[in-house]
């Protein structure tokens, strides 16, 4: 698969919840940080993604936020 998005994190799927319209997927990335992906459950579904799987999270954002604490 090629896409354009340049921000692209490739990681294991850790974790799964499918709820009755969405679907949160834990992805634990190479340097053992996590993130979370919030989609639709058709979309997991249609993926087929289950605990294991090695997935990209393909980051599109026109903006990125810094905070200083």
């Amino acid at each position: 698969m090629q896409i354009s998005a340049r921000n692209q994190l490739k990681g294991t799927v850790k974790e799964v919840k499918l709820g009755a319209i969405m679907a949160e997927i834990l992805v634990e990335l190479a340097t053992g940080e996590e993130l979370v992906s919030v989609i639709t459950r058709n979309s997991a579904v249609g993926l087929d993604l289950k605990v294991g799987d090695t997935v990209a999270a393909i980051i599109k954002s026109t903006e990125v936020m810094i905070g200083k604490e």
